[in-house]
């Protein structure tokens, strides 16, 4: 069956991105966009992807990643708020996956969950790089400084409640969300190629776990219809293969 956002509450989420754009995703950058078409530039992959779609930074490669491109370039105040932003956004998917995990013991949370970790951790390593105050601190998980995001975080906990579908449907929103905002951050990056291959990477562990949630989905008897992307980049993401490189 083709799967519909009726609740109220999806239906606010499903407008809800702090740095959400236009999603059919062109990019001026020279890279990806956000279906993964359109790689002029070669970017480095610093991550490993499991059978189910999880895909995690790998730490080794990205300490050798930040340890090549320095001294750091002073960054625009676009750039330091997207890592800002970025490195809650990341915990928030963890942190959603954590809790719908412990509610409903699907692996496919439990696994994304401790690739989501390493997403959050691999923005941290370019905050401590330059030298940017962590926003996320020693917060407890679904503690969030920004205020968007901790609603977001109770609303998509709140909905994920409801049923197995559901919480299947906020994985899949949450990945749609991550997709778009990474994009928006990689067009604002001004020549500091660090970031940028760490946000190409990020989306790429993006575009693979929303592969995993509409397979979970499928699994379910659910078609799911992208809410922020357009249908042709998610048409594009979900027709292709899982990203291993």
């Amino acid at each position: 069956m083709r799967h519909s956002i009726t609740s109220p509450r999806l239906l606010i989420i499903a407008l809800f991105s702090a740095f959400a754009f236009t999603a059919s995703c062109s990019s001026d950058s020279g890279v990806s966009t956000a279906d993964g078409t359109n790689d002029n530039t070669e970017i480095p992959s610093i991550t490993k992807t499991d059978v189910d779609g999880s895909t995690s930074i790998d730490t080794n490669a990205l300490d050798e990643i930040l340890d090549t491109y320095t001294p750091p370039d002073e960054l625009s105040a676009e750039e330091r708020d997207g890592l800002v932003f970025m490195r809650e956004e990341e915990k928030l998917a963890h942190d959603v996956y954590i809790y719908l995990y412990a509610e409903w013991g699907k692996q496919v949370f439990d696994n994304i969950s401790q690739s989501e970790q390493t997403h959050t951790d691999a923005v941290l390593a370019l905050l401590e790089k330059y030298e940017i105050t962590d926003p996320v601190g020693d917060n407890a998980e679904g503690v969030f400084i920004n205020t968007d995001l901790q609603t977001l975080y109770d609303d998509l906990t709140a909905e994920g409640s409801v049923a197995l579908v559901n919480a299947l449907v906020v994985g899949a929103l949450i990945e749609e969300i991550d997709i778009i905002d990474i994009q928006k951050l990689v067009d604002e990056v001004e020549g500091n190629q660090d970031i940028v291959i760490v946000y190409e990477n990020l989306m790429k562990g993006s575009r693979n776990h929303l592969r995993a949630f509409v397979k979970n989905l499928a699994n379910q008897g659910v078609d799911y219809q992208p809410s922020h992307l357009s249908q042709e980049a998610y048409d594009a993401i979900i027709d292709g293969d899982m990203e291993n490189k």
